[in-house]
């Protein structure tokens, strides 16, 4: 059984691109904005939606046809009960009918039309909002996918320098024990490190090269694309914005709010145009044309008609409708309301990871030092013969361990600025500032 995968994490794959393809953050940005298959669907909703209302709005506006008809008829005028008259041919014709004719109908007064209209103008605003939301939620999925993919090349990059220095201590080792100064279980120590930074190696490189696919799969890259990311965002400051602050630009610009008022104000109309059945409507209907037995006799005629239809009883139709669009309007209320709470809670957790990630980040740009530090005088003593490997080997653990922290912090506090910007609702125009990217 197939699983529905999130839109914003595929995409509409385009033409490959010659080469290796250097691929910036911005341009990952700016292709996810134009083939994120998430936004192309919500764009689509949004015609949708602008087709809704013209549906509506047609039923408003003047309805004009015409139709032009000739005929021949012969007729039995018993057929129609009319008795013999003497003298009178009972079969009459054939005789031609000319008729060519504009018939207009007006709806001149319908409450409840007028307020279904309005109700389709709020659904085409929410749709453009929701369209703006998607946006920035390209923005954040595209950015956060890269900066995860430039997270795992730095993962790649430690492990080679690990590696190198597993290698460099697994020679030693091995030297030393050819003129007797080491033991041979010193050597498998070493030799165990080294094939166990190996096997980190590829699975590091293996993880790296799907985090590029997933990245591919977001932006329109065609299947098989080779492209490298050319972006290497180390770690910058956190944004000079308060807590307050956020959270009034996000309650002022987020459009996922913008998009959700827009429905609780359709769905107001909805209720309005439910009221409005028991109402009275009038319309008028006009008709003008030339009728005659051919074109060349023809007369001009008219009718002008206008019909006050008042509803009387309706089988309890207009209740139900009322109570239907009563619990739409209260469910509105009720999804615009927790949004709210919602956008609240996104603000403050982003704020929350990124002072966190950034003491992270300190606290791990110091333990490398310090780790790198352990390590070289545990190779100097073992070098000197005053320990074994064993100490060796557990400081090249705590550099390992030092370094993951390093650059998965500093990946946490790029996240958690991107996130940011997203719950302010200024992703797409703040991505480079909050990032740093400048």
């Amino acid at each position: 059984m197939g699983t529905t995968q999130n839109p914003f994490l595929g995409s509409v794959p385009q033409k490959s691109l010659p080469g290796n393809y250097p691929l910036k953050l911005r341009d990952a940005i700016d292709r996810g904005l134009k083939f994120n298959l998430g936004l192309l669907l919500s764009g689509e909703g949004e015609r949708q939606a602008r087709g809704a209302r013209l549906n509506t709005l047609s039923e408003l506006l003047p309805n004009v046809t015409t139709r032009t008809t000739e005929t021949v008829e012969q007729v039995n005028l018993a057929a129609f009960g009319l008795p013999s008259i003497p003298g009178v041919r009972p079969i009459v014709g054939p005789f031609g009918v000319f008729d060519a004719r504009g018939f207009v109908t007006q709806r001149v007064v319908d409450l409840p039309a007028i307020f279904n209209l309005r109700a389709r103008s709020e659904n085409v605003n929410a749709a453009r909002y929701t369209y703006q939301d998607g946006r920035e939620l390209v923005v954040l999925v595209v950015g956060a996918t890269y900066l995860q993919a430039i997270a795992g090349a730095a993962r790649i990059e430690a492990i080679r320098a690990q590696l190198a220095t597993a290698g460099a201590l697994f020679r030693q080792a091995n030297d030393m024990r050819k003129v007797g100064v080491s033991a041979g279980i010193d050597v498998q120590r070493t030799q165990v490190e080294m094939q166990s930074q190996q096997q980190r190696l590829l699975a590091a490189q293996n993880e790296f090269n799907k985090q590029k696919l997933a990245l591919a799969r977001t932006i329109g890259f065609p299947p098989g694309q080779q492209f490298e990311l050319t972006d290497r965002i180390p770690f910058s400051a956190s944004p000079q914005i308060t807590l307050e602050d956020a959270l009034a630009r996000a309650y002022r610009t987020r459009s996922d709010i913008r998009s959700a008022e827009a429905l609780l104000h359709a769905a107001e109309n909805v209720k309005r145009s439910a009221s409005g059945e028991a109402l009275p409507s009038l319309k008028v209907n006009a008709d003008y044309g030339v009728l005659g037995n051919n074109p060349g006799n023809s007369h001009g005629t008219f009718t002008t008609a206008a019909a006050l239809e008042i509803p009387i009883f309706q089988g309890g139709k207009v209740h139900a409708d009322v109570l239907q669009a009563d619990a739409l309007l209260q469910q509105r209320r009720a999804q615009l309301s927790d949004l709210r709470g919602r956008v609240d809670m996104e603000v403050r957790s982003a704020f929350l990871d990124l002072n966190s990630a950034a003491e992270q980040v300190a606290v791990a740009q110091s333990t490398v030092g310090l780790t790198q530090e352990q390590l070289t005088q545990a190779r100097d003593r073992f070098a000197a013969g005053v320990a074994d490997t064993i100490e060796v080997v557990q400081a090249q653990e705590a550099v390992a361990t030092a370094n993951e922290n390093y650059i998965a912090s500093v990946f946490g506090h790029n996240v958690a600025k991107l996130s940011l910007a997203r719950a302010v609702g200024v992703a797409e125009k703040g991505s480079k500032e909050y990032l740093g990217d400048r």
